[in-house]
C-alpha cells in the first residue's frame, strides 16, 4: 500500500464513540423499516413490496382479461428490477394478495394452489400462475398519464412509482398489518360500498363527524364473514381515535335431528383464524375434559366451511354452550385497530376514520389534476400537429414538390409555411398513402373537438367544485360495479346477555362433601355424606367445618381479618386423605382463623366484628378474583371478625361474650360492599360473640346441649333498637354464647 493511499484512508477515519455510531445506524434502520417496509401509505394503502408487485405485473401485461403467467416470472421481475429482497418474502406477499380468505378484495388472480383457510402453505412459485384483478387495474389506472411521481429503482436502471393512482379505497377496503421498529399498524378490511357512501358524504361535508360517517360504515367487513359483536360506543371510540379493537365471533346455527336431538353448525369463523388449528385446539380441550358439555367435534368442510359441535346433552341450551366456547376458544377473537399509516409527506401518523378517507379523496383530486394537465399537454401537441396537417391539405402539391425536389425539405417547409419543427417532423413522417385520407372536414372536426376538450379541462383545473363532481361520479361508478357483485359478509349484532356461571358448564356437576379442619386442611369427598360423620384428621387437628356442595359451586371463606376468599369446589383436593392446607390455595395469614365456610349461593350475607359493628354484603360483591381475597369488613385496631351468616329472614339477633342478647329489625342494617358497618350492639367488655338472621314469625332457634334444638317465639324482653346493650338470654342458652 502506497503512502498516498494510507494518507487518504487516514483522512477518512472519524473518531466517534461506539454508542453514538450504534444509535445513528439503528435510527437509520428504524426509519427504513417504518417508511419503506412495514407501514402502508394512506393514499393507496400499499406497502412497497405490494406496490412493486402490481407494477411489475402491469409491465408484464398481466391485465385481468389477459392470460396467466408463472408466479416465478413475476417474482423474478420484482426481485431483479424493483425489490432487492428474498424471493420467498416477495412470493409470500403475492400469495396473500391472491387469497380469498385473507383479502376482502383480491389484487392478484391466482391459478393453482395458493393455500387455504386451514393454514396449508401455497405451492411453490414454479407451480402457480397469476394475473391482476379488476381491483388492481383500478389502483393502477392512469399511471401512464403522469398521475403519480416516479423514482429510480435501487440499481438506477429503470423507474418505479412512489405510489399508485388508487382509484379504489384500498387502505380501508383491504386493510393492512405490519410491525415496524417502535410502532405497528393493524387495519381490518371494510366493505367498499359503505366506504363509497361515506366518501360521497365527505365530499359534500368535509368536516362531517365520525358519528355521521358511522351511519354509512357499520364496522369492519371480513372476507371470512363472522359476526361483529362490539358495542357501538366502542366502535365509535375506535374510529374516532384510530385505536381500538373489534370482537368478532363465529357464525353458527342449530341443526335439528330426529328424536329431538340437535347439533351446532359453525359456517363462518373469525378473520385470520386457521380452521385446522381451531379444531385441533378444541379437540385438545375436549380430550382434557375441559369441555364437558361437548360430546364430539367434527370437520365436515368441503367447499363451504362446516364445523359440527355435538352437545353431550340435548337439555343444554345452545346459546349458553356457544357463549362458553366463545370465552374458551378462538371462535371469538379481538381484531385490533391501529390506523398508523404514512401520510402524504411520508411521516407515520395515527389517523381517525375521517382523516383516512379525506387523505384518499385528496389524493384522488391530485391525480385528477395531474391527469388533466397531462391530457392538456397531449391536446396542445396534437393541435399543433393538426395545424400542420391542414397546411399540407391546403398546399398539398407544393408540399410534395418541396419534399421531392428540395435538398433540405425540413428547413424549406419551415420557412415557406412558417411551421414548427414538430409539425414538419409529423408531416415528413407521414406515409404517402395517408395523404389521400387528409380531408379538411375531418381535420377541422378533430381540432374543434380537441379545442372544446381543452377548454373543458382548463375550466376543470380552475373549478374545485367541478373536480369534486368528477370524483363523485367516479366513486358512484365504482359503487355501481360492486353493488352488483358484492354484499356485506360480516353481520353486525349485539352479543346476547346470558347470565351464567362458566364454571358450572365447564365442570361436570357432582355432589361432594367439603371438610375443613380447625388448622385449615381442606378436602372434598364424593357424595353428600352425613354431616355428623366422624372424619379423620391429623394429630393435633380436629373438625372445623363440614358442608354439602357441588363441584360447580364457588366456596366462600370468611376469615378473622374481615376478608372473603374464594375457592373453586372442583379444584379442591379429593380422596379420603387429610387434604391440603388452605395456604396452598389462598394467601391466608397463619395467625388468622376461619370464621365461616359456606357456598356462594347468591344470598346476602351479614358479617360482624368483635366491636359489635356489622354490615350486609351481596354474595357477588364478596367473591374474590385473586388469592389475596377481598376486604369487606374494615376492622379497627385489634378487632377481629367473629360472625358471618346468610340473610334469611327479617330479624337480627346478636349476643355478646357477656351473654347479653339483643333482637332488632333487619331493616336497620345497611347494605354495603365494603366498610366498618354500623354498631349492632354495645358492650362494656368482652365484645360480640355471634349473630344470626331469622324469621320473626318462626321464632329464634338455637342448638342446646345434647343436640336438642330450642325455639323462643316471645322475644319482647330482648327486642330493641340497634345499638342497645341487650339482656341476658333465656335459660338454657349455650355456653359459650353461640346460636348454632
Amino acid at each position: 500500500m502506497t503512502d498516498d493511499v494510507k494518507t487518504n484512508l487516514s483522512e477518512q477515519i472519524v473518531d466517534t464513540s461506539f454508542s453514538s455510531a450504534l444509535s445513528e445506524r439503528y435510527l437509520a434502520y428504524a426509519l427504513s423499516t417504518i417508511t419503506s417496509r412495514s407501514l402502508p401509505d394512506v393514499r393507496d394503502g400499499l406497502k412497497p413490496v405490494h406496490r412493486r408487485l402490481l407494477y411489475a405485473m402491469r409491465e408484464l401485461k398481466l391485465d385481468p382479461g389477459q392470460g396467466f403467467k408463472k408466479s416465478a416470472r413475476v417474482v423474478g421481475d420484482v426481485m431483479g428490477k424493483f425489490h432487492p429482497h428474498g424471493d420467498a418474502a416477495i412470493y409470500d406477499a403475492m400469495v396473500r394478495l391472491a387469497q380469498e380468505f385473507a383479502m376482502r378484495y383480491r389484487l392478484v388472480d391466482g391459478q393453482g394452489n395458493f393455500g387455504n383457510i386451514d393454514g396449508d402453505n401455497a405451492a411453490a412459485m414454479r407451480y402457480t400462475e397469476a394475473r391482476m384483478t379488476e381491483v388492481a387495474r383500478l389502483l393502477l389506472d392512469g399511471i401512464d398519464e403522469n398521475a403519480v411521481d416516479f423514482r429510480s429503482t435501487y440499481d438506477g436502471e429503470s423507474e418505479e412509482p412512489l405510489l399508485l393512482p388508487a382509484g379504489f379505497p384500498n387502505l380501508l377496503a383491504n386493510g393492512a398489518q405490519g410491525i415496524a421498529v417502535g410502532m405497528a399498524t393493524s387495519i381490518p378490511p371494510h366493505n367498499v360500498i359503505e366506504l363509497a357512501d361515506a366518501s360521497l358524504h365527505l365530499i359534500k361535508y368535509p368536516n362531517a363527524s365520525v358519528d355521521t360517517l358511522l351511519k354509512y360504515i357499520k364496522g369492519p367487513d371480513f372476507p371470512t364473514g363472522g359476526v361483529l359483536v362490539e358495542p357501538q360506543d366502542s366502535i365509535r371510540e375506535a374510529y374516532s381515535t384510530g385505536r381500538g379493537g373489534f370482537r368478532v365471533r363465529a357464525k353458527w346455527s342449530v341443526e335439528k335431528e330426529k328424536g329431538g336431538a340437535w347439533q351446532i353448525i359453525v359456517t363462518e369463523i373469525p378473520y385470520q383464524v386457521q380452521k385446522s388449528r381451531l379444531i385441533e385446539r378444541l379437540a385438545e380441550m375436549l380430550q382434557a375434559k375441559k369441555l364437558p358439555f361437548l360430546a364430539d367435534i367434527r370437520d365436515e368442510s368441503a367447499e363451504d366451511l362446516r364445523i359440527v359441535l355435538e352437545p353431550r346433552s340435548r337439555r343444554l341450551e345452545a346459546e349458553v354452550l356457544m357463549e362458553s366456547l366463545f370465552k374458551l376458544s378462538d371462535l371469538e377473537t379481538r381484531i385490533p385497530l391501529n390506523l398508523n399509516v404514512l401520510d402524504a409527506n411520508g411521516r407515520p401518523e395515527v389517523l381517525d376514520l375521517r382523516g383516512t378517507l379525506n387523505a384518499w379523496l385528496a389524493h384522488r383530486r391530485v391525480v385528477l389534476q395531474r391527469r388533466s394537465r397531462f391530457r392538456l399537454d397531449k391536446i396542445a401537441s396534437r393541435l399543433e400537429v393538426l395545424e400542420g396537417y391542414l397546411i399540407v391539405y391546403l398546399n398539398l402539391d407544393e408540399v410534395i414538390a418541396i419534399i421531392r425536389e428540395a435538398d433540405n425539405p425540413r428547413k424549406q417547409l419551415m420557412s415557406r409555411f412558417e411551421l414548427m419543427e414538430t409539425q414538419v417532423n409529423s408531416i415528413l413522417d407521414m406515409r404517402l398513402r395517408s395523404l389521400r385520407r387528409l380531408e379538411e372536414m375531418s381535420l377541422r372536426t378533430e381540432r374543434e373537438n380537441l379545442i372544446a376538450e381543452q377548454k373543458g379541462l382548463d375550466q376543470l383545473l380552475c373549478d374545485a367544485g367541478l373536480q369534486w363532481e368528477i370524483i363523485s361520479n367516479e366513486i358512484k361508478n365504482l359503487k355501481s360495479i360492486f353493488t352488483k357483485i358484492d354484499k356485506r359478509l360480516t353481520e353486525c349484532a349485539d352479543a346476547p346477555k346470558i347470565n351464567f356461571d362458566p364454571n358450572k358448564i365447564l365442570v361436570e356437576r357432582e355432589a361432594i362433601t367439603i371438610i375443613c379442619s380447625v388448622k385449615g386442611w381442606i378436602r372434598a369427598m364424593k357424595g353428600h355424606l352425613e354431616l355428623d360423620t366422624e372424619f379423620k384428621f391429623k394429630d393435633g387437628d380436629g373438625p372445623g367445618f363440614v358442608l354439602h356442595a357441588e363441584t360447580t359451586d364457588r366456596i366462600l371463606l370468611f376469615a378473622e381479618n374481615g376478608r372473603f376468599y374464594t375457592l373453586i369446589a372442583d379444584k379442591l383436593p379429593r380422596g379420603r386423605g387429610f387434604g391440603e392446607p388452605l395456604s396452598l390455595m389462598i394467601d391466608l395469614p397463619a395467625d388468622v382463623n376461619i370464621v365461616r365456610l359456606l357456598r356462594a349461593n347468591g344470598k346476602k350475607l351479614l358479617v360482624a366484628a368483635s366491636t359489635g359493628h356489622g354490615l350486609i354484603v351481596e354474595t357477588e360483591a364478596a367473591l374474590a378474583q385473586t388469592r389475596s381475597g377481598k376486604q369487606v369488613l374494615n376492622l379497627p385496631g385489634d378487632a377481629r371478625a367473629v360472625a358471618c351468616c346468610p340473610v334469611e329472614g327479617d330479624t337480627v339477633a346478636s349476643v355478646g361474650v357477656n351473654r347479653k342478647m339483643l333482637v332488632f329489625g333487619l331493616d336497620e342494617m345497611p347494605e354495603m360492599t365494603r366498610g366498618r358497618g354500623v354498631i349492632m350492639q354495645r358492650f362494656k367488655d368482652g365484645g360480640l360473640a355471634d349473630v344470626t338472621v331469622f324469621e320473626s314469625s318462626n321464632g329464634l332457634a338455637w342448638q342446646a346441649g345434647g343436640g336438642r334444638n330450642r325455639t323462643v317465639t316471645d322475644l319482647k324482653p330482648w327486642t330493641g333498637r340497634r345499638g342497645g346493650a341487650g339482656k341476658l338470654p333465656p335459660i338454657g342458652f349455650p355456653r359459650p354464647a353461640r346460636f348454632n
